[in-house]
Parts: C-alpha cells; sequence; structure tokens
C-alpha cells in the first residue's frame, strides 16, 4: 500500500483482503481466528470509504466482528482516523486492548491517544483546593479523597479510571475534576502540568483517537475538550455503536439548564469566596441563596421519582411554584455576580465564577420564555436534581455542517440501525440519505441454536396482570433450565412486580433472584455469570451491551414489545413531525423504533458460535398484529415455536445437553 498525499491509492483493499486471509497476520497472531465473509465485506467497504472519503453506514449483526472490521482499514490506511464509541468503558477496552492488539499484529507503527471529558481527569488546582477547603459529607468521602491525593503523585494520565473502586458517583469526583466553567485557563497555577491539556497535546499528535458520542457533541457545541480542533485534521470518523449517536447528538447539542450545576457553583462560590475574600462579601448567603433556588426549581419540577424520569415542558411549566423558581434563581446568580464583580481582580477564580452566575441567570430567564419553533423542550428529573433542556429533534445539521468541513470518511456502525435496507431509522435523524449502506447478518445459525416463541394467551400488556403472568412465564423456563435466564421489561414498574413475583416463586428453588438497582450493574453481571443458577430481571440499561456468552445464559424473556412511550416530550415532538408531513407515525416511527429495541434486547440471547437459547417475547402482538410480521423479519432468523410444550422441550433438550444427558 502507498499513500500520496491526499490519496489512497486503490492498495488498501487488497491489503485489507490479506490481513483477514486464513493465513494472514490475523490468523498468525490468534490461534482462535475464525475467517469471515461478513467480516470482510464490511472491511472493504470501510477501505472504499477511505479511499473515496465517503459516508458509509454499516449494520453489522451479533459475530460480524465490527470491531476489528473497521480497525483493521484504518491501522492499514497510514491516515489520521477519529473512533469514537458509545461509553467511556468501550473507549478504554478499544484504546487499552484492541488498537494495541491490532497493531502489533498487523506490524504497523502507530500512535494511539486517548481522549474524555473533563470530568474523566484530575485537575491538580481543584484537589489543591479540596484539600484546604472540602466539605465532604462522611468519611467515606474523607477516604477517597485521600485516595485521590495518594494517586496523584504517580499517575502520568490524570485519568480518573486508573484509580478502581473510586465510585462514579463519589461526592470527591466534582471536588477534584474541573469544568469547563470553573476552569482557569492559562491563569491556573498548575497550567503546566495540567492532565486535561496533556490529553489534549497527545491527541493532537496521535494517528488514531479514540473519544467517545457524549464528549464528540458537547465539544462541537461548546469547544472545550479538543475534538473541535482534531476533527477537520483527521481523514476518517468512525461511530461504532452509532444506534446511540443521534440520542447522544439531541442531548448534548441542546441548551441545558441543571440544578446540579447551580449546586456546584454554590460550591465553588463558598470555597473561593473563604479562600480569597473572606469578609468582603456575604459568601455563606449567597451561595445558600444559590443552593435554594437550585432545590427549590428541583421540587417545583415534580415530585419523588425513581431513577430518571422525563416530563414534558408543558406538565411542567405549569406547575405551582416553577416560574416563581426560575426567577428566584436568575435572582440569586445575579446577586452572586454583582458580588464576584467587586473582588474580581483578588483570584483568578472570581472572573471565572461571574460568568458562571451571569451564564446561569441568562438560561434561568431564557428558559421563562417561550421556545423557538424550531426546538423542542423537556424535563428530566432525578430523586436530586432536575434538568430543562431544549434542543433540536435530530442532529441532521450538525453532521451536515461536519460532512461539509472538510472532505473525510465517516463510518457509522451498530449492530441495530434500523428494519430497511437504507437504514433509515438512523440514516434518517442522521442526515445520512447520501450514505453507502450495507446491511449483514449475524454468521451465526439461528436457525439450528435458538428459538422464538410468543406465548399465545396472556393478559394484555398494560393490564395489571400481565407483569405476574411474564414472571409466572420466566420461573417456568428458569426451572427447566437451572436459571440460566433474563427477564427484559420495558418499564421499572413492570421491573418490580416481575421480580417480587420471581421472588415469591423461587424462594425455594435453590434459584438466585438477581435485580437491576440492587447492586451495580456490573456486580450483578459478575454474581450471575459465577452462579448461573439465577435469574436476573433488568430493564432499559440491560437491553443492550451485556454480553454473556456460553451456556451461563440460554433464555431472554422479554415482557412486551418496546414502543416508545407516546407521553416523551421527544416522541411527542417527532410524531408531530411525521404527521405534518403528511405520513404514518406509527409505522415510520414507532414500529420502526421497537423493531430496533427488540433486536438490542434479542441480541443478548446468542453472544457466540456455540450458544444456544430460547426467545421469549410475552406480547401476542408479535404474531396477531400486521406490524409484527415486521418486528419478526428484524430479528434474526429463528424458528417460531407453536405451543409451551415445544418451548419446554427446546430448553430440556438445551439442560440436557449442556449437562451431558
Amino acid at each position: 500500500m502507498s499513500v500520496h498525499g491526499d490519496t489512497v491509492t486503490d492498495e488498501l483493499e487488497p491489503a485489507v483482503e490479506a490481513a483477514f486471509a486464513a493465513g494472514g497476520p490475523l490468523a498468525r497472531a490468534d490461534a482462535g481466528y475464525v475467517e469471515r465473509e461478513v467480516q470482510q465485506v464490511f472491511a472493504r467497504a470501510v477501505a472504499r470509504a477511505i479511499e473515496t472519503r465517503s459516508a458509509l453506514v454499516v449494520e453489522a449483526g451479533t459475530g460480524v466482528g465490527k470491531t476489528f472490521a473497521y480497525l483493521v482499514p484504518l491501522l492499514l490506511s497510514g491516515r489520521r482516523a477519529l473512533v469514537s464509541t458509545a461509553t467511556k468503558s468501550l473507549q478504554d477496552q478499544l484504546y487499552l486492548r484492541d488498537l494495541p492488539r491490532l497493531a502489533q499484529a498487523l506490524h504497523v507503527p502507530v500512535r494511539l491517544a486517548l481522549l474524555k471529558g473533563r470530568a474523566s481527569y484530575l485537575c491538580l488546582h481543584r484537589l489543591q483546593q479540596a484539600r484546604q477547603s472540602a466539605q465532604l459529607p462522611d468519611r467515606l468521602a474523607v477516604r477517597a479523597l485521600a485516595r485521590v491525593e495518594q494517586w496523584a503523585t504517580t499517575t502520568r494520565s490524570g485519568d480518573l479510571a486508573e484509580l478502581t473502586g473510586l465510585d462514579e458517583r463519589s461526592p470527591v469526583i466534582p471536588l477534584v475534576t474541573s469544568t469547563r466553567d470553573n476552569c482557569l485557563g492559562s491563569d491556573c497555577p498548575q497550567w503546566r502540568d495540567c492532565h486535561v491539556m496533556a490529553a489534549r497535546r497527545d491527541a493532537m499528535a496521535a494517528d488514531i483517537v479514540v473519544v467517545n458520542h457524549h464528549l464528540f457533541f458537547a465539544d462541537l457545541a461548546l469547544r472545550d475538550s479538543g475534538v473541535a480542533e482534531l476533527l477537520p485534521t483527521v481523514d476518517a470518523a468512525v461511530f461504532d455503536e452509532a444506534h446511540q449517536l443521534v440520542e447522544a447528538g439531541v442531548q448534548f447539542l441542546g441548551t441545558t439548564l441543571a440544578s446540579a450545576a447551580v449546586v456546584d457553583f454554590a460550591r465553588d462560590l463558598l470555597a473561593a469566596g473563604l479562600q480569597w475574600a473572606r469578609g468582603l462579601q456575604p459568601w455563606s448567603d449567597l451561595a445558600a441563596a444559590c443552593d435554594r433556588a437550585a432545590r427549590e426549581l428541583r421540587l417545583s419540577a415534580g415530585g419523588a421519582v425513581r431513577g430518571s424520569a422525563r416530563r414534558p415542558w408543558s406538565d411542567v411549566v405549569a406547575r405551582q411554584g416553577f416560574a416563581e423558581a426560575l426567577a428566584a434563581l436568575a435572582a440569586a446568580a445575579d446577586g452572586a455576580a454583582a458580588a464576584l464583580d467587586t473582588v474580581s481582580e483578588l483570584a483568578p477564580d472570581f472572573p471565572r465564577l461571574q460568568q458562571r452566575a451571569l451564564g446561569l441567570a441568562r438560561l434561568a430567564r431564557q428558559f421563562a420564555g417561550a421556545a423557538p419553533d424550531d426546538r423542542v423542550r423537556w424535563v428530566d428529573l432525578t430523586s436530586l436534581h432536575v434538568r430543562l433542556v431544549e434542543s433540536a429533534l435530530d442532529i441532521r445539521a450538525t453532521m451536515a455542517a461536519q460532512r461539509a468541513a472538510a472532505p473525510k470518511a465517516w463510518v457509522f456502525t451498530s449492530a441495530t440501525l434500523g428494519d430497511d435496507e437504507r437504514l433509515s431509522w438512523f440514516t434518517g435523524p442522521a442526515g445520512l440519505d447520501d450514505a453507502t449502506t450495507l446491511k449483514l447478518g449475524s454468521p451465526f445459525d439461528y436457525a439450528a441454536h435458538a428459538r422464538l416463541w410468543v406465548p399465545p394467551r396472556l393478559p394484555r400488556p398494560g393490564d395489571a396482570a400481565h407483569a405476574p403472568a411474564v414472571a409466572e412465564i420466566a420461573r417456568r423456563c428458569a426451572q427447566v433450565l437451572g436459571g440460566r435466564t433474563f427477564v427484559l421489561t420495558t418499564t421499572l414498574r413492570a421491573l418490580d412486580v416481575v421480580a417480587q413475583a420471581l421472588r415469591e416463586h423461587l424462594a425455594d428453588s435453590g434459584l438466585d433472584v438477581l435485580v437491576q438497582g440492587d447492586e451495580p450493574k456490573r456486580a450483578l453481571l459478575q454474581r450471575f455469570v459465577a452462579r448461573p443458577q439465577a435469574v436476573l430481571a433488568g430493564s432499559q440499561s440491560f437491553w443492550e451491551g451485556i454480553d454473556v456468552p456460553g451456556d451461563a445464559l440460554q433464555c431472554v424473556v422479554i415482557d412486551k414489545l418496546p414502543f416508545p412511550p407516546p407521553n416523551d416530550p421527544l416522541v411527542e415532538a417527532r410524531v408531530r413531525q411525521i404527521e405534518r408531513a403528511g405520513r404514518s407515525a406509527f409505522n415510520e416511527y414507532f414500529v420502526a423504533e421497537a423493531a430496533v429495541s427488540l433486536k438490542q434486547g434479542a441480541g443478548r440471547l446468542i453472544r457466540t458460535e456455540t450458544d444456544r437459547g430460547l426467545l421469549v417475547v410475552c406480547d401476542p402482538r408479535l404474531t396477531q398484529m400486521g406490524y409484527g410480521a415486521r418486528l419478526r423479519a428484524a430479528l434474526p432468523p429463528m424458528p417460531l415455536l407453536r405451543d409451551e410444550a415445544q418451548a419446554m422441550d427446546w430448553l430440556r433438550q438445551l439442560a440436557a445437553e449442556r449437562d451431558g444427558g
């Protein structure tokens, strides 16, 4: 392969084919390597996209090997690239495992960099402040701060992921990390040793930089973490787990007023005031006013919620006290800004704090007014905090602007991107109507290794009797298999009912019942894999990103078809947009969304060539309604069982084969 100026010659595609061949470098580096035609089709398509600087969208089913399919052409091309994935843990996997392993196998010298958001890196200046003025809530936080201080003397990257056992919800983290608002920039006394700036320098010097979707969009909006500077310099941008891309963009490209940001401001205001200007302003009163305004805003936006909830703007803005809470927040922020103006020359912290105060006041007044016609507003609630969000409905404009700015290859991939050949569920909202699309099924033998059962006589989804009936079906499956069962629910309410019923029915069975929320997600999965004589029940966060290969998981029970909630404000706005254009929102949006989500949940079942199992969808609409055929077609090609006797016979066969019977 050769590279000349801005043109990659057509030698890249043959080089990619050679890398994936049976006797090629990948096979020599891994004794368990399996040559897969679908993986090579994917990789050749990526090579062509790099050569032509074009856009490519690929849906690649489980087992295709999509990570290697896009990384190998990137490495062999010798071009600079940005790779974005859904989460920080997947970032770490790419950077620490997949990329070094492939570079070594292919004998390609490459400089790699990992770039995360500010909240992932230790801020030395704020650590020093925390030592002097932090008000920590308990002994656990005191010990966590001591661990951070000890680690700070040895770390080179400053990436908090190095600190094993540090809870990502720890109150210490915002004390020892910076935000765009509180970073002092070149005025910081620790500027030369800044971990954030070091990560950016490494990224600008690297051949391949690994980021995440949230960082990508947040930086395009705020230009704070280096992605916006990096993007024009790369020749290829790859987005893995691209099914999450549109929602990430909608969230992070929008305007947000968060009560948590107000609480953080109040804490920083008090700390800086007492450290640099004690007695010159009533810092405690000013901070308390901001803190109180944040809490009043949360209370005025709604009652108690479990986990998180999204509320329509019209519901929240009509609540008694909401307008007054916004006005009080604006007034508290104005008061803080005025006080900070009097001490702005005493320390570099004060001008930054004043900018934050003015920004909070501006946002409070913005949300007190009407939303623009082309934007949608909603409110995200947790038990402690509230976020007011105003955003566009899709990322078409942003992606069009980025694609027009500098010619490069754009590659988007996931196991689920739509149920039609054009993958329009994804390409439409992402503005990729002109992209080349490729739909690659899984190489696994679903016809031989998996079955689908839809129990025909169940209470209607939504009836009070439906969730207990789902639990009863899961119990019968789990008892035949000896556990090894997932139950995936579409709502937390259904999860509660299913979990309670399972605990009652399986109390004396010797099978464990593990439920989302009882322990952290990773701990639950570790327990399930270590002792699969269990049923694990989970909701939204367990529908994707869960990998339990082998016979530890042999049955997945889904409670009902995962249609979007019709009262969600984003759903309502998208439905209005489709209907104004004279199209069918049910077919174009609700069924398409359900197809993608159903495929994600079903994807938990078969993870390797030898996995075998049963998918149970406890929603008769899958076989009785006209749109059910479209949803079944979106699933891997599993034979449909006629009745429960066949389903239980299949499970008994799996158990006997597993146990050598």
